[in-house]
């Protein structure tokens, strides 16, 4: 079994009075690292928000009620938890009144779930976000010299647990799970009103990662306005699909102040939704294809290690263009990343260099990825 980064995270806080809430895209990992924590746990109830009955039972749910169905259970672990009514109410009257049990709850879209818990549990619980398999978790469970030589596998078939675990199987088992999570919960959502067009919408964004994405004509191309692709794209994004990353501007009247761009969190998803799973020697798109295996791995890393860098890309009217910019407590880190080793030939842009003088610059190429992502 690969060995997960939150599961020491989440153990070190079991008991502490709080809520613990595992947000993440459906099978990226979590309810087999819940089964890892308490494997030889004994009294842990397990429940899904998936199953009508429970969804019935939380509905009409009393402190009586629940002290009854939990029984001598110290813990409760409820998965896609966002599928219960007012669920944040819920995991409010256990940790209120029940100070003994531990609650964990799992879900699969902070869009729903976040809205559900926020408010009803402040200061009461705990936020974890859990991705795909990372770069820095699969170079523990093998070794550095072995993941560097998969690295273009990856970027190709991507990073989820199924996946990784069925070597040579890799097409059948993206193409079950996007047909069993991808389309079948953003679909469902009840403020999607044209279904066929947010696949559409997906595909689209596929074909331009990497590069700056106008929500105008994207819409076009779709049969979308502007604020439906907007809403959609942060329904996307809440549903740990897609992320954006904003351009950054501070000094130049030059810099573009209101653009983005979107990434996917994982390439294999993206690739069967283009339809092209082919090896990246063999295509167009490997530069894109590098470009955001790069930022989604260094992204997971922050976020497991709790850091709170903030992150953008650059550019200038004149086409003057930085991939990645990171600043954490007041250090600012420019960063190109290129599939090719030939680091010599690339520079930071002048106007840059003038206007942030005291910014480091690095180029990233698979031989130095290492660094920047362990």
């Amino acid at each position: 079994m690969i060995h997960r980064i939150l599961e020491e995270q989440i153990t070190s806080i079991l008991g502490s009075g709080k809520a613990i809430i595992i947000m993440g895209a459906r099978q990226v990992g979590k309810s087999t690292l819940l089964e890892s924590i308490f494997r030889n746990r004994e009294e842990t109830l397990w429940m899904t928000g998936d199953d009508l009955d429970i969804q019935e039972m939380f509905s009409q749910m009393t402190s009586t009620r629940l002290k009854a169905l939990l029984g001598s259970s110290k813990t409760l672990i409820i998965d896609e938890a966002q599928r219960i009514p007012d669920v944040g109410l819920r995991l409010k009257l256990i940790t209120d009144h029940m100070k003994d049990i531990q609650v964990i709850a799992t879900g699969s879209s902070s869009f729903e779930l976040a809205s559900k818990v926020n408010e009803s549990l402040v200061g009461r619980k705990r936020e974890f976000r859990m991705f795909p398999v990372s770069f820095s978790e699969m170079v523990s469970h093998t070794n550095l010299l072995e993941e560097l030589r998969l690295i273009p596998h990856r970027m190709v078939y991507g990073y989820y647990p199924e996946v990784v675990s069925n070597p040579g199987n890799e097409s059948v088992v993206l193409k079950e799970l996007s047909d069993s999570f991808l389309y079948k919960d953003i679909l469902s959502l009840e403020n999607i009103n044209k279904p066929d067009k947010i696949v559409r919408l997906l595909k689209a964004l596929a074909f331009q990662i990497g590069s700056q994405v106008s929500y105008n004509e994207v819409g076009q191309l779709v049969g979308l306005d502007s604020k439906t692709v907007e809403r959609y794209v942060d329904i996307l994004e809440k549903s740990y699909i897609i992320f954006r990353l904003g351009s950054f501007s501070r000094n130049l009247r030059n810099e573009l102040k209101a653009s983005r761009k979107i990434y996917f969190w994982d390439l294999g998803i993206r690739n069967l939704l283009i339809g092209n799973l082919a090896q990246v020697e063999n295509r167009a798109d490997t530069g894109s294809l590098w470009e955001n295996f790069v930022i989604v791995e260094r992204l997971k890393r922050n976020f497991y290690r709790g850091s709170i860098a903030q992150y953008w890309f650059w550019r200038t009217q004149q086409q003057k263009e930085i991939d990645y910019l990171e600043e954490e407590n007041g250090l600012l880190h420019a960063y190109e990343f290129k599939w090719s080793d030939k680091k010599g030939s690339i520079r930071v842009p002048e106007s840059f260099a003038k206007t942030y003088p005291d910014a480091t610059f690095h180029v990233i190429t698979p031989k130095t990825v290492d660094e920047f992502l362990l």
